[in-house]
């Protein structure tokens, strides 16, 4: 699958070993870093489960390869790189094409590679300058700048970086290119061990998370962390995990009508039986449980490698009714406070776990919509989930069954009003009120009955 952001490269090792299990090949060797600068002109950080940033390790690389450059392919772990796309050369070079960027090029090293680059641009920038290098981007946007003086010198970077390379052991046969893109994911995820990792990350290099980043607002979407350290690098603070959350409101509607798989090909049960509590305290294991949902055959099938793509036209609906979920939590959250004080007579900033900021506003967290108070997610969430009462399963798909942003506009102070009891009960604790199960229902229960009225009234 070809796309914009391929790429290639020629690297050359100085001296290499070949090893071959079942449908990986391996090569490893050092490679001397003028050899890899052309990797450096056009490598992305996509493959890559996290996002590359300046911090201690990038520091203490650059001074390893500055104190002591003949030793430094013994003191670093080096790059890894994975293509299912290449060709061997003569005198050790490998042409490498990575025409699968989501899930080929720089699975780990990415800040090796932040580190060297700093490092040599160090060699032909301005101090002032270097220090304005923190992210990937930022080296990559200065060694774009400055490559022609980069390449004038590149006979001076002759200190080794260790490379292992991770190619199909018969790239002329289907079934096992095949079976090696799978795999690199895994080994991604693996070399790159965090817990984190092998949950969201690695579903986002599947593809798992496609569908939902394509219907939600562009404005929610691009601030959504779909790799580890992405939103910290570019100022977007939306968890993956809290997105996937949300959209277990709508997938548990579609399981209350037995509309999601039951169990695997191999005949074992699944239980998609989401508690609402869980959508506020487990929200790690609700992503491990949303991959379990995805790869299902029933739902999507790997049609690039490790890719999925979505063919569940009930999940996807699921997907849509998502899509109003982030919006319609930052209107709760940015009305709550008047919706209080007004349906109790109570003063909202008065509960301990309300933030009330010194100066300013409070940004809502999906839209950063200005709040006067910060308000806890288990408050907000219980109302949220309430509005499950407006989904309706019709054909196979679920929908809303009224406009669920002016059904709000209308009525958050009367839910508000109502929620002041749990409050109450839980000692105005947002932890104790969303881990009760009981708040959901009751809350569920509200909106129905607001429901009931508007359909008497109307009659």
């Amino acid at each position: 699958m070809n796309t914009e952001n391929s790429y290639s490269t020629i690297i050359r090792f100085d001296q290499a070993a070949v090893q071959a299990d079942g449908p990986i090949q391996r090569i490893v060797g050092f490679v001397q870093a003028k050899n890899l600068m052309s990797l450096f002109d056009d490598a992305t950080l996509d493959a890559n489960p996290r996002s590359a940033k300046t911090n201690q390790v990038t520091a203490d690389i650059i001074e390893s390869v500055t104190e002591a450059p003949e030793i430094f392919q013994f003191k670093t772990k080096g790059i890894l790189l994975g293509t299912s796309e290449y060709k061997e050369l003569d005198r050790r070079r490998y042409q490498l094409d990575f025409n699968n960027p989501a899930y080929e090029g720089l699975l780990d090293g990415g800040h090796n590679m932040l580190a060297l680059g700093t490092f040599m641009l160090s060699k032909v920038v301005e101090p002032k300058e270097l220090k304005r290098i923190k992210l990937w981007e930022d080296m990559k946007a200065a060694w774009s700048q400055n490559r022609k003086e980069l390449k004038a010198i590149r006979d001076q970077f002759a200190f080794k970086i260790p490379v292992e390379l991770l190619v199909p052991s018969d790239p002329e046969d289907d079934d096992t290119v095949n079976e090696f893109q799978m795999a690199l994911v895994e080994v991604c995820a693996a070399r790159n061990n965090n817990a984190q990792l092998t949950t969201e990350a690695k579903a986002n290099q599947r593809g798992f998370y496609e569908e939902i980043r394509a219907r939600l607002p562009q404005s929610v979407a691009e601030r959504v962390e779909w790799k580890t350290n992405e939103w910290e690098s570019s100022g977007r603070p939306i968890k993956v995990r809290d997105i996937i959350a949300l959209g277990w409101i709508p997938l548990t509607v579609l399981h209350e009508q037995e509309l999601l798989p039951k169990e695997t090909e191999a005949g074992t049960l699944l239980n998609f039986n989401v508690l609402p509590q869980n959508i506020y305290r487990n929200k790690g294991e609700l992503s491990k449980l949303f991959d379990k949902l995805m790869e299902h055959p029933e739902v999507s099938k790997a049609q690039h490698g490790p890719q999925h793509e979505l063919h569940n036209s009930a999940i996807g609906s699921a997907f849509d009714i998502l899509s109003d979920l982030p919006i319609l939590y930052d209107e709760i959250f940015v009305g709550f406070k008047d919706a209080y004080n007004k349906a109790t007579g109570g003063k909202f900033g008065k509960i301990k776990a309300v933030k009330i900021p010194a100066r300013g506003t409070v940004a809502s967290p999906f839209t950063k919509r200005d709040s006067d108070v910060g308000v806890p997610d288990g408050f907000v969430l219980p109302v949220l989930y309430g509005l499950k009462a407006l989904m309706v399963v019709e054909d196979g798909k679920v929908r809303w069954s009224e406009d669920p942003h002016v059904f709000l506009k209308k009525h958050l102070r009367a839910l508000v009003g109502a929620f002041r009891m749990p409050m109450d009960m839980a000692g105005f604790d947002p932890q104790k009120v969303a881990k009760s199960e009981n708040t959901y229902a009751f809350m569920v229960g509200e909106v129905e009955k607001l429901q009931l009225r508007e359909t008497s009234l109307a009659s």
